[in-house]
């Protein structure tokens, strides 16, 4: 991959983070880690995520992972898009009206290849995934299971709109695993974003899943990321969750993307 890419990778296995906030940054992209409360019976963090980004900003592609029972389905996913990378980085070089069914092609095959099947077979425990890649004014995306994500625009925010997609239970990858089925059950699609400061923000459930339910509307954490910059925001996130003694280990990755196109506005303006 071209040095002009800038990855991270991170499985709580190798860092748990339990009483722990860790918030930093890669390129534009910030990265929010807390392992949930010890107090509370966390003993061990499960999530996992995978980031490139282009140095340029001219796209980002993003995995956050959040397994159960053991961190290896997360694990697995991180090694074999990992052994991708120059794919996925060659489906970017695309034109723009290829670039999203290549990056699908290659994802898909990937979870359908037999070797990743048979890897999935032997291991303990599977994984929600969701995939988000932007370049230009869309975003792509790709979700098995119940990751969330969003994108934050005023525009938006008006109508009420935040979610991306929409969490699936019952969904996962690996020892249970969607795509051993015979019809693979998994949701993807396409989104433009609107015009100025769109925030893209992609976390596992402890995030919306806390005592007292501080974020469990979309609209508090739209609400919080609008007053304060984006580190310190998912600081402040991750506090609120701390202090009302969450359990569940959250991982978040977000974003922010300015477009100065232009943008489908209806016919009668």
């Amino acid at each position: 991959m071209s040095s002009t890419i800038k990855e991270f990778t991170w499985v709580g296995s190798q860092d748990h983070y339990v009483d722990k906030i860790n918030v930093q940054r890669i390129n534009h992209i910030t990265i929010g880690r807390f392992g949930g409360n010890s107090a509370a019976g966390q003993y061990k963090n499960e999530d996992g995520c995978l980031i490139w980004a282009d140095e340029k900003k001219e796209w980002e592609f993003a995995i956050i992972l959040d397994a159960h029972n053991t961190a290896e389905s997360a694990e697995l996913v991180i090694d074999i898009f990992t052994l991708k990378k120059t794919d996925i980085a060659a489906a970017f070089s695309m034109p723009m009206n290829k670039c999203f069914k290549r990056l699908e092609k290659v994802v898909l095959d990937q979870f359908q290849g037999e070797e990743f099947l048979s890897a999935c077979r032997r291991i303990k425990g599977e994984t929600a995934c969701l995939i988000v890649a932007r370049r230009n004014k869309y975003i792509w995306w790709l979700s098995v299971g119940d990751c969330i994500s969003y994108i934050f625009h005023p525009e938006l925010a008006s109508l009420g709109q935040y979610q991306i997609n929409q969490r699936q239970f019952f969904e996962w990858i690996g020892q249970v695993n969607t795509f051993e089925q015979t019809v693979p059950c998994y949701s993807s699609g396409t989104r433009e974003l609107r015009k100025g400061s769109n925030q893209i923000f992609l976390t596992t459930d402890g995030l919306i899943e806390c005592p007292n339910d501080p974020f469990s509307n979309p609209k508090d954490i739209y609400s919080l990321l609008s007053n304060s910059e984006d580190k310190e925001s998912i600081k402040l996130l991750l506090q609120k969750i701390q202090e009302n003694h969450v359990r569940d280990s959250t991982t978040i990755i977000s974003w922010k993307v300015d477009i100065v196109n232009k943008v489908t506005r209806p016919s009668n303006e």
